[in-house]
């Protein structure tokens, strides 16, 4: 069986869109200096592409980062994305421009959002509650030949088996499914330090909170908290906030949540300590985590407000949240959520799958815990050794590609999320560690400074619909930027993406 760590550990089906327009990364000095804001200065840049409204403006090391949408008549685009970063002289130096081609706009809207909402629960095909009830937004939708309004509609539905979080794209028009994709991602008081026993039999401090007579897994000292759950083996969510009455979580029904509420913490002070984030949305978000979902549940996912774990079945899977990696690789997807926004499927829902491979393999290496380039290994059929559910280092060992020449071109897997990630990790890979591929030697920059890279490439190029060649130019870019552009970490990044056939 094909083995997969995804934003719900399983692989879909689905449409595939058809968007108008590639991406294009210029450098250089691009603009001459100038007093205006920076983001004036990227808008009249591009003002020939369109309207565009500002999504947000920071600063980081390098300049200030201005990232735009592109509009309709104030309607968003969907994909349609600028960024550029603007020095402090006032000069664009980098512009990422992922504006679509809108042609043909039937400007008819007959659907409500109202309507829009009951069309999209009548196509999911469920009667009951959501855990999170669907929104839709009116979009503009780049289709080919004839663009449309249409109705983006998400939902998170909690089933026992099947728990998704699926997007359609229904047109305004007509009501018609233009696309569709599953990208779930398949107490006040005192604060204490709480100890006990983890999935894998180490004993762990942590922060708890008392209330009353009970000790709680409730982490007040980081950002707005962590949080940790418990379903009591049923689907019924968030749960309940784990209580204790001694602060010792030492019993065999303790170790899933004491690894949960562990790794959450570590995810939390990885992102911080490295990167200055502030959880995945850079305001504190409080990270919840709740286990013991359903039985013998082998999957764990991320629902777009909470990580959910399974107990495994003891034989294909032990409870999920034992791994560092696989934790810190589906809190990754929230973060891709709020700063790429990367489309679930085919190239782009690979790079936003092998991110989550990266990150959560750079969180282990930093926080010194068993690290190595395999993806939750801790966790994975617990009964053979050596095993993972993929490398990074070897992609093929697990079925995986590891040059585009071979990338998997079929309609399962969402268009290959999952599969083709191994062509993206093989690179970063080769960037962190070094060796050869297909006859091209990569020297490697260090695990650290491949993660300082692909933080920049994510959360400052990359786009909703960047494809194999835009995570290229996004992460060539970004080791110009921290290193310099002719650096041997700029070389390196390069020779990582001509190893594994990426141009």
């Amino acid at each position: 069986m094909k083995k997969v760590v995804s934003t719900s550990l399983i692989a879909g089906i689905l449409l595939v869109p058809q968007l108008v327009g590639a991406t294009e990364l210029k450098s250089g000095t691009l603009t001459k200096p100038s007093e205006n804001t920076p983001t004036t200065i990227v808008k009249e840049y591009v003002k020939s592409k369109g309207e565009f409204k500002t999504i947000k403006s920071t600063s980081d090391e390098v300049g200030k980062v201005v990232k735009l949408q592109q509009t309709v008549d104030g309607i968003p685009v969907f994909g349609g994305i600028v960024v550029g970063v603007v020095n402090e002289d006032g000069q664009l130096k980098t512009v990422v421009d992922d504006t679509k081609q809108v042609k043909n706009l039937h400007k008819s809207i007959k659907l409500s959002e109202k309507k829009a909402i009951a069309s999209y629960k009548k196509l999911v095909g469920h009667e009951g509650a959501y855990e999170l009830e669907p929104e839709a937004e009116l979009i503009v939708y780049p289709n080919g030949d004839k663009s449309v309004y249409a109705y983006e509609v998400t939902g998170t539905i909690l089933e026992a088996d099947e728990p998704s979080r699926w997007t359609y794209f229904i047109d305004a028009t007509n009501g018609n499914v233009l696309n569709k994709f599953n990208q779930l991602a398949h107490v006040s008081g005192t604060t204490y330090t709480g100890t006990g026993i983890d999935v894998l039999g180490q004993s762990q401090s942590f922060k708890t909170t008392r209330s009353g007579s009970y000790y709680y897994l409730q982490d007040s000292t980081r950002g707005k908290g962590i949080y940790t759950y418990d379903a009591r083996n049923r689907n019924i969510l968030p749960g309940y906030l784990w209580a204790d009455v001694d602060n010792i979580f030492n019993s065999s029904y303790d170790r899933a949540a004491v690894s949960a509420h562990v790794n959450a913490t570590k995810t939390y002070d990885f992102y911080k300590n490295l990167y200055g984030r502030n959880s995945y949305d850079n305001y504190g978000a409080a990270l919840n985590s709740t286990v013991h979902y359903g039985s013998r549940y082998n999957n764990a996912f991320w629902d777009g407000s909470k990580m959910v774990y399974g107990d495994g079945d003891g034989s294909t899977f032990t409870s999920l949240s034992g791994a560092l990696d696989v934790v810190a690789h589906e809190l990754t997807h929230a973060v891709t959520e709020y700063t790429a926004g990367l489309i679930y499927q085919n190239e782009s829902g690979a790079i936003n799958e092998a991110v989550s491979d990266i990150f959560g393999t750079v969180a282990e290496y930093s926080v010194g815990s068993n690290f190595d380039w395999l993806i939750g290994e801790d966790i994975y059929t617990p009964g053979v050794a050596g095993d993972a559910l993929r490398s990074m280092s070897n992609p093929a060992a697990y079925g995986d590609p590891d040059h585009y020449s071979k990338r998997y071109t079929g309609t399962q897997d969402n268009g290959g999320v999952h599969i083709n990630s191994g062509i993206v990790n093989k690179a970063a890979y080769l960037l962190g560690n070094g060796g050869s591929h297909y006859g091209v030697s990569v020297q490697g920059v260090g695990v650290i400074a491949m993660g300082d890279i692909y933080y920049r490439a994510l959360t400052v190029y990359l786009t909703p619909s960047s494809n194999f060649s835009s995570l290229r130019q996004a992460v060539v870019q970004s080791a110009k930027d921290l290193y310099g552009t002719t650096s041997p970490q700029a070389v390196s990044a390069a020779k990582s993406f001509d190893a594994v056939g990426i141009y």
